[in-house]
């Protein structure tokens, strides 16, 4: 039986796979937005390529949410500075990549801006890319939680930092790869920051034989 689409949760800065998945479903997309809390996700966190090697953002969120907290609850803690550290983070890691200054106008307000919650920045940095992508999906939000979807792909858990990826990722440039090989699976912004435009086409169902080309 065909799959009716998928069931996606609202990430950070979500990882590669995130988007190839989301491509592949995109006629019927449902976005979870009354799970809980799931600690240590990348639902407040992104992986990106720095000179030495995977470096883990996360968005520290206020104390008392915890895995009883619905997701769009949790709030955004700032006792800290972490914008300012995210920002200069992606700006050293890829200032000299060949797409930054392309795109830098359009992430930069969200380290500026404050938010108070974690689903709404997420949602807005979300929709950011879904244009710089090229994907146009029939999105939907879930209206309550539902433990199983029988007829839909569940891609809630399975997109987990500490779970192994489900879908061959073909290499692609990377800044740094010389020094740390090629990493699968990093925030889409790797790709996007690498390869421009042409990530559309690595994120296609069927990419071109070789996946795209080494700029």
């Amino acid at each position: 039986m065909t799959e009716a689409g998928a069931v996606l949760p609202m990430f950070y800065l979500p990882p590669v796979e995130y988007f190839i998945q989301l491509n592949k479903h995109k006629a019927n997309i449902l976005i979870e937005h009354e799970e809980h809390l799931v600690k240590q996700s990348y639902r407040n966190r992104a992986h990106i390529y720095s000179p030495d090697g995977l470096l883990p953002l996360t968005v520290p969120v206020v104390k008392g949410s915890k895995t009883h907290t619905k997701v769009k609850d949790v709030k955004i803690s700032y006792d800290f500075k972490w914008q300012r550290l995210h920002w200069m983070s992606l700006q050293n890691c890829y200032r000299r990549s060949t797409y930054f200054e392309f795109y830098e106008d359009d992430y930069a307000p969200f380290y500026e801006k404050r938010f108070e919650y974690l689903f709404d920045f997420n949602e807005q940095l979300f929709n950011t890319i879904l244009k710089q992508v090229k994907i146009k999906a029939n999105l939907k939000f879930t209206e309550e939680y539902m433990p199983a979807y029988p007829d839909m792909a569940d891609l809630r858990a399975s997109l987990d930092p500490k779970k192994p990826i489900t879908t061959g990722q073909k290499p692609y440039f990377q800044l740094f790869e010389e020094r740390c090989g090629f990493l699968e699976n990093l925030s889409i912004v790797d790709l996007l920051f690498n390869h421009g435009p042409q990530a559309a086409s690595y994120l296609a169902p069927y990419p071109p034989e070789g996946g795209i080309e080494k700029l």
